[in-house]
């Protein structure tokens, strides 16, 4: 089942008076069950295609297709519900809500979908055993390590089983150890589950984790290579 699905994908910035080119015509797509990487520079526009499958930004033509929605043809506020049903995404910066316990940031997007309370307290503790972070439930971001808040922000997108998780450059504040560490949890997640993870990264160890490597430069695809 393909789960992602650009065809001539574009997308313009405008900055300072000048329009930024940032993806020209793209064409990729993803099946369900994938561990990939789309890797590239800064400016590369790497970033902007995870954005855009997340559907945190809006397409400027082409068509893209995610989770079976033509996103192309969706108004803001359907992207964001979209989002919220089906797509997990983790933030190379976490965005953790800094006055919300450890269990309140990961269970936030369940109270955001109406999970009844039962089932949200279930689900959460659930994550927090997945993620290696039983105890910490009662914590505030600002008493973890990057790593541990790292971990917190893969729990957040775990919590709603969603069929898609993005990963936006998730090692890139992480030391190589802890970076590892976080890489294997959602590897096994991925094998354990089926959940698709798809990362934006310049980081090598990612690259060499991921089962296929799409490499972006300038807004087009330079290369894609499934590995054996």
């Amino acid at each position: 089942m393909t789960v992602i699905k650009a065809e001539n994908l574009v997308k313009d910035y405008g900055l300072n008076g000048q329009t930024v080119h940032a993806l020209r015509g793209v064409n990729l797509e993803f099946k369900a069950g994938e561990f990939a990487a789309i890797a590239g520079p800064s400016g590369s526009g790497k970033s902007t295609f995870l954005h855009l499958a997340g559907c945190l930004d809006i397409l400027t033509a082409g068509n893209m297709m995610v989770g079976g929605e033509d996103i192309s043809t969706l108004k803001r506020n359907e992207l964001a519900i979209l989002r919220r049903q089906k797509i997990g995404f983790i933030f190379q910066a976490y965005n953790l809500i800094p006055v919300l316990s450890v269990e309140e940031n990961i269970s936030f997007p369940l109270s955001l979908l109406g999970v009844p309370p039962k089932e949200i307290k279930e689900r959460t503790a659930q994550v927090l055993a997945d993620v290696g972070l039983e105890g910490y439930a009662k914590r505030r971001p600002k008493e973890m390590s990057g790593g541990q808040q790292q971990r917190v922000a893969i729990a957040r997108a775990l919590v709603k089983r969603p069929a898609l998780i993005l990963a936006d450059e998730p090692t890139a504040n992480l030391d190589s150890k802890i970076g590892r560490e976080i890489l294997e949890l959602m590897l096994a997640m991925n094998r354990s589950v089926g959940t698709t993870f798809i990362f934006s990264t310049h980081d090598h160890m990612v690259m060499d984790y991921a089962r296929r490597l799409v490499r972006i430069l300038d807004g087009q695809i330079e290369s894609d290579e499934v590995k054996s």
